[in-house]
């Protein structure tokens, strides 16, 4: 794992009043968010390397000293998972993944190279450059249980959404139909610098260039389609709200072939 690269005021953002309980925090390209819950609050990932302190002293100013009573992790991939170990030596608290996840953060595992060619823009061209871990977590990571709750995080119920890695998985609130998707889909352009810097809101598939099975991937967004949001919070661009959210997410669905796959894709070595 890469020490990552000094992170600039500009380029962290609040995400606030995302839905009930759910804020947000954007450092450069990535979003991690805190719900909170009854006994506290969860975090959901843990950004990019040397983000820890970022997201330390945004914590702090909701939380206080309170530290989270659990992180819980869509998947493994670098900026997912950077603020590792560092954010762990000041909250001692579980960790939980999908097993599927778990080879890539107990140090036994990396993911596929990346694909270059996926999609096009200069996120594709850098995504050799990226770290492909893994990291060791050791046993502080342990699986989610098998019955799609959440521990520490009542209300909400995980979804194993595979294609971008095997053992992704996304958080729902049937409540107030309320989908953390991780990166199962984005509303960025995530190949594209320019939409990126822009952040304009709008459904894309996930990050092509580290997405490894694209029928699953498929199959992943019908499933989150089904659920009929009126809150998308994705691992990568706004949250979206409201009841353009669920056609505009059935429209991916129907038409993931022509809006998300790539056309031709050569991973790299």
């Amino acid at each position: 794992m890469t020490d990552g690269i000094e992170i600039n005021d500009r380029d962290v953002v609040t995400l606030d009043s995302i839905a009930p309980g759910v804020r947000g925090l954007r450092i450069l390209l990535v979003n991690v968010y805190a719900v909170s819950t009854a006994n506290g609050w969860v975090l959901i990932d843990a950004g990019l390397p040397m983000s820890h302190g970022r997201i330390r002293r945004w914590a702090e100013s909701h939380f206080g000293s309170r530290k989270p009573s659990a992180i819980v992790l869509t998947h493994g991939h670098f900026d997912h998972v950077g603020a590792f170990p560092q954010i762990l030596d000041a909250w001692d608290v579980p960790v939980f993944a999908h097993q599927l996840e778990l080879p890539y953060l107990r140090g036994e595992k990396k993911y596929p190279a990346p694909d270059m060619t996926a999609g096009g823009g200069v996120m594709s061209l850098l995504a050799p450059f990226y770290p492909r871990g893994p990291i060791n977590l050791g046993d502080r990571v342990q699986p989610l249980p098998l019955n799609g709750i959440v521990p520490e995080f009542e209300d909400w119920k995980w979804i194993h959404t595979p294609g971008h890695t095997e053992g992704h998985v996304s958080f729902f609130r049937d409540s107030d139909r309320t989908l953390l998707v991780g990166d199962a889909f984005c509303t960025t352009k995530q190949e594209s610098l320019t939409a990126i810097a822009t952040q304009k809101p709008e459904l894309h598939g996930p990050p092509a260039y580290y997405t490894s099975d694209w029928d699953a991937a498929k199959a992943s967004v019908e499933i989150l389609a089904n659920l009929q949001p009126l809150c998308v919070a994705p691992g990568h661009g706004l949250a979206m709200s409201g009841a353009d959210v669920a056609p505009a997410l059935d429209d991916l669905a129907k038409n993931f072939d022509e809006l998300a796959r790539p056309k031709k894709t050569r991973r790299a070595a």
